[in-house]
């Protein structure tokens, strides 16, 4: 008899749970934007005959509860703080490494040579086409090593480097590998976040300079202006409770008057740099306002030619060291934009020709990137 009790008081309780739970889902309605994680949240899909049959429906219903189940974030928050009281050195794909960094997993069997000979067939194509330097940039798993956890598995981005190398030839390939191994004791990648800082993007723009035959403008890197002290990035979204904040600095002679910026055809700014992310969640944001599909720069006093960077988020905070260079650059983003990446770099060629450059991080590169 107890044990029949027990059965039914069981039964009841997980019927009252599950009950609460829906009723509360129900009333809370749902969320568009999280911005802790800085992404839309999928919202409840429509039941169609065909979207169930293939499997797709139970799918995107997954994903919406997953997304929109109530108290979300409380509990993201609950499950971290237990798998780091229990000692787990990966938690959400971020290592906990040294020194309260926080450093993206990127791990060996999701970037297979199959991957890696399409991607770099298709960046040789964007070479061959428009005579393009190539900026790969490593991830901080890769330069940061020795923040690891012990026998923390990565993906070794030195053979992408390596193949990409000899496919685009030394005039073309920009070494920052080299470039940022040298500085890895100093703050080149943020604790909170998968981006390098503006140090770690100007001594890429460094290597660049080199490599492109350029005048580089050195900076003082001891007296850079710090216009955040509580950044919080997308790796701290994923591990929502260490205490660690950055810092972004910048260089106060990159803030430069004189430039005109046009976003995605549209919007226009005066400056490179937007202040209002810096009140958000998003302050990386702060740098060429966020991401665009096309932004198009133009300066009233430097007799330069033309740049035209392919690029993903990481050439955000390196486009301020090239403007001194040219008198136009225009900076697409594949990502945001539909289009053919070389019908739009036709139409936008002057005359007179124009450079190009590749920036993209070197796990951005084999996930997404196309021409």
């Amino acid at each position: 008899m107890d044990e029949k009790k027990n059965a039914i008081f069981t039964i009841c309780l997980l019927a009252a749970i599950l009950f609460i739970f829906t009723a509360a889902d129900f009333f809370n309605g749902e969320r568009l934007y999280l911005e802790m994680e800085n992404r839309l949240l999928a919202l409840k899909p429509e039941p169609e005959r065909e979207s169930i049959l293939r499997g797709e429906y139970s799918d995107a219903y997954e994903e919406y509860v997953s997304d929109q189940f109530v108290g979300r974030d409380k509990w993201v928050e609950l499950r971290t703080r237990a798998d780091i009281f229990l000692q787990k050195k990966e938690i959400n794909g971020v290592y906990l490494g040294a020194d309260d960094y926080l450093i993206e997993r990127h791990l060996p069997e999701d970037y297979t040579e199959e991957t890696e000979q399409k991607r770099v067939d298709a960046l040789c194509r964007l070479v061959r086409d428009w005579n393009a330097r190539v900026m790969l940039v490593p991830t901080a798993d890769n330069v940061l090593t020795d923040k690891l956890p012990a026998y923390a598995a990565y993906y070794d981005e030195t053979r992408l480097l390596e193949r990409v190398r000899q496919a685009v030839g030394k005039r073309r390939y920009v070494d920052v590998y080299q470039a940022l191994t040298e500085h890895r004791e100093e703050e080149i990648y943020y604790r909170t976040d998968h981006h390098w800082t503006t140090l770690g993007a100007y001594y890429g723009y460094l290597a660049w300079a080199e490599t492109a035959g350029k005048y580089a403008r050195l900076y003082d890197t001891e007296n850079m202006t710090t216009v955040s002290e509580n950044f919080q990035g997308t790796l701290y979204s994923r591990v929502p409770v260490v205490d660690t904040k950055d810092a972004i600095r910048i260089f106060p002679k990159t803030a430069m008057s004189g430039v005109s910026v046009t976003y995605d055809w549209q919007a226009t700014a005066d400056t490179l740099f937007e202040e209002s992310y810096l009140l958000t969640k998003n302050q990386y944001g702060y740098f060429l306002d966020d991401n665009h599909a096309l932004v198009e720069i133009e300066t009233s006093y430097f007799a330069g030619g033309t740049l035209f960077v392919v690029k993903d988020s990481y050439a955000n905070s390196m486009i301020p060291f090239l403007v001194p260079y040219y008198r136009t650059i225009y900076v697409l983003d594949p990502r945001y934009y539909n289009g053919s990446v070389s019908e739009l770099m036709e139409s936008m060629e002057p005359e007179e020709g124009m450079d190009v450059l590749v920036i993209y991080n070197c796990a951005h590169f084999m996930e997404e990137f196309r021409y």
